[in-house]
């Protein structure tokens, strides 16, 4: 997608809770990102260009080490083979009903520092939008490893960047980048992917969707009140609304 506004790099700022900015979190892992990535440029590409667009992934030991000193902390629950293989059911579903064929990527040993932290040195080009959709078709589409760097090069190439987008992984720069974008995650109490955010609204999976965009559209109920923290704690894989996580 390149028309609408020029997407705001994720982890420019931690805004928590009250940022007024609608935004949608995405993981290039998640195939309900790719999902609602599909949904959101082909059904709402009006919204899709006002929201900001936030990388969500699960981070390797040296971010992990500097997202705990800068006081963060990343909340993933990882999921139950059941539901791992309840995932490969339901997306091949919800891709056929959108004229879509997945390919099943196989991941050993990913590093997802690879290609999100590409994604926020393509979005300081400018570039990050078309990042997503070159990724999402490579990984979901083709099949193909996104945390290998020859991959995350030819898709930066393909977008007229540098092939040294998959190497931001060894920049401290793009590393502190991507320890503030896991402090967004963090700030706003993001549990998986895809994850919008409109106020004190929260909607996790693809099938709330169509509810963020009438309230990001105004069609929807008024502002929400902040709902209280009453200490629950999740002691396993808990549910499933169209996301990952």
């Amino acid at each position: 997608m390149t028309g609408g506004k020029r997407a705001v790099p994720a982890g420019a700022a931690r805004t928590g809770r009250r940022d007024p900015r609608p935004r949608w979190y995405f993981s290039l892992r998640s195939p309900y990102s790719w999902l609602s990535h599909h949904d959101l440029t082909n059904r709402y590409p009006e919204v899709a260009a006002t929201l900001e667009w936030r990388p969500f992934w699960e981070p390797d030991a040296r971010s992990e080490q500097l997202l705990r000193a800068a006081g963060g902390a990343f909340g993933y629950v990882p999921m139950s083979r059941a539901k791992s293989r309840y995932i490969l059911q339901d997306v091949r579903r919800l891709a056929r009903e959108r004229g879509l064929e997945p390919t099943w990527p196989v991941d050993r040993d990913p590093v997802w520092e690879i290609p999100h932290l590409a994604y926020l040195a393509a979005a300081e080009a400018g570039r990050g939008r078309e990042f997503v959709a070159h990724a999402c078709r490579a990984r979901w589409q083709e099949g193909r490893d996104i945390c290998a760097r020859t991959t995350v090069a030819e898709v930066a190439a393909g977008l007229g960047l540098p092939r040294q987008l998959a190497d931001a992984v060894d920049d401290e720069k793009w590393r502190r980048r991507g320890v503030q974008a896991l402090l967004d995650v963090d700030a706003d109490g993001v549990f998986g992917v895809p994850f919008f955010v409109h106020g004190f609204e929260k909607f996790w999976g693809i099938d709330r969707l169509p509810a963020f965009v009438r309230l990001v559209s105004g069609a929807g109920p008024g502002p929400a009140v902040p709902v209280p923290d009453v200490g629950v704690s999740a002691g396993g894989d808990e549910g499933h609304a169209g996301g990952c996580g």
